[in-house]
């Protein structure tokens, strides 16, 4: 990770942590990095959440692309998986996706993706990296007839929409789903794919108002869709994220479905068709014991990898496997995309549901999930918890007791100041404790955040 861009993009505050400078300065660099490297007009596309800042993020990172010469085309309010297709696609030099996120609506977030669709190389980001702290100084504007353009570029986004209704195998007529498109960049794409493909279509948190996104809604705030789906009887719920590269399901028992499920029902239906390449599944490390234990039941193999859809790629891209994702509800298919979709994972559900003529609660009855708890501790300096010495001990100590019964992951978070800890074990109330253990030295070594 960067000084500005983690895991997932250059993430913070808006106009604290995270300003319109720094959007121009992005728009700036990229637009003069990519005319230097063609002598056609190049060509950036951009897309953007529903949140107040958004677009004057977008503003300013247009400023900055058309100062350098570049041409910047706007989707306007779109998912960071509609960017990477376009993309990838229709021979634009990058793409831009402004979002935060699951975060809430006052942070705000640039994602980078490359020609291909995926997350921005590492040697690029550090160059933009570099200019933000003043190196070079200055770069050189364009003039006349090279300054860049703006172009309106819904097409783009239609053309997305189109794609996915073209994966799905089967109409969903007589299929009673629900959405939840918490309040951000889902909110009309999901609910035009599924009645379009024949499905009766509830939708929830679909009324955006600029600082509703996330709040108490979507992926990471599945209860009411929980209530929802017992409510309505439906057939399933699809929640997604801010920027819907996220997706949680909830099946016909209510029951929630994350990452873990998805990537099991969905694994298994591609092994018993042939289509599980390599026979392997990319997880990352925080990934449930019951997940592994089911594939292992399954004979599915599995690789595990740090935290964020970035690396999960990384392996897939590098082994040639063709699906892998997280715990959260990034789950990559990479024949059909470049980055976690969640509105690409609910169809390929959907895919498991109708040809196999199952409903999701039956899909998912093989998995039993282990106790799990996680607390996220907001901290001043990430790295001085990570080094401290008595910290590591307690934690060794804390693996020593839990044996091959469950196991504890410390890790900092990737785009915020957050140490995260996390324990798996037998039940509920072991779990809290060891968690509570942990958090509250870190508190009584004084590292908390004020």
């Amino acid at each position: 990770m960067g000084k500005y861009f983690g895991t997932d993009g250059f993430r913070g505050e808006a106009n604290v942590s995270l300003t319109v400078e720094h959007a121009y300065k992005v728009g700036r660099y990229l637009g003069w990095y990519y005319s230097r490297q063609s002598e056609k007009p190049c060509k950036v596309v951009i897309g953007k959440d529903t949140r107040r800042s958004s677009y004057m993020f977008e503003y300013s990172l247009v400023a900055g692309l058309t100062a350098s010469g570049t041409d910047a085309y706007l989707l306007h309010v779109t998912t960071t998986p509609s960017i990477s297709y376009v993309a990838r696609t229709e021979d634009f030099d990058c793409g831009i996706m402004i979002s935060a996120s699951h975060n809430p609506y006052f942070d705000n977030g640039i994602k980078l993706l490359n020609s291909q669709g995926e997350k921005m190389e590492e040697e690029t980001i550090q160059k933009i990296e570099a200019y933000l702290d003043g190196e070079p100084a200055e770069l050189p504007y364009a003039v006349g007839a090279g300054i860049g353009r703006t172009v309106d570029y819904v097409i783009g986004r239609n053309r997305y929409i189109g794609y996915l209704i073209s994966l799905a195998t089967r109409s969903y007529r007589n299929m009673r789903i629900g959405l939840d498109c918490a309040n951000g960049s889902a909110w009309m794409i999901a609910r035009s794919v599924f009645e379009a493909l024949g499905a009766k279509t509830y939708v929830i948190h679909a009324e955006p108002d600029g600082i509703n996104i996330n709040e108490k809604c979507g992926s990471t705030h599945i209860e009411e869709l929980q209530e929802f789906v017992i409510k309505n009887q439906l057939d399933a719920g699809f929640a997604f994220d801010g920027d819907a590269d996220r997706c949680i399901a909830v099946d016909d028992q209510g029951n929630v479905v994350d990452g873990d499920l998805i990537l099991y029902v969905c694994a298994v239906y591609m092994k018993e068709n042939g289509m599980l390449e390599n026979n392997t599944v990319a997880t990352t490390i925080v990934s449930n014991l019951g997940l592994y234990k089911a594939f292992e039941e399954a004979g599915i193999e599995f690789v595990k990898t740090q935290v964020g859809d970035k690396y999960v790629y990384e392996s897939m891209a590098k082994n040639d496997y063709c699906i892998g994702g997280e715990q959260t509800g990034h789950v990559i298919f990479s024949r059909y995309a470049a980055t976690g979709d969640g509105i690409l994972t609910a169809l390929k559900i959907m895919e498991v549901i109708l040809e196999k003529k199952m409903p999701l609660s039956k899909l998912i009855s093989p998995v039993t999930i282990y106790p799990q708890e996680q607390q996220n501790i907001r901290v001043r300096n990430k790295e001085d918890v990570n080094k401290d010495s008595d910290i590591r001990e307690l934690i060794r100590s804390v693996e020593e007791e839990l044996g091959d019964t469950g196991r504890i992951l410390v890790r900092e978070s990737g785009t915020e100041p957050v140490i995260r800890v996390m324990v798996e074990a037998k039940t509920q109330e072991a779990c809290r404790h060891y968690v509570e253990l942990v958090a509250q030295h870190i508190r009584e070594k004084g590292y908390c955040a004020q």
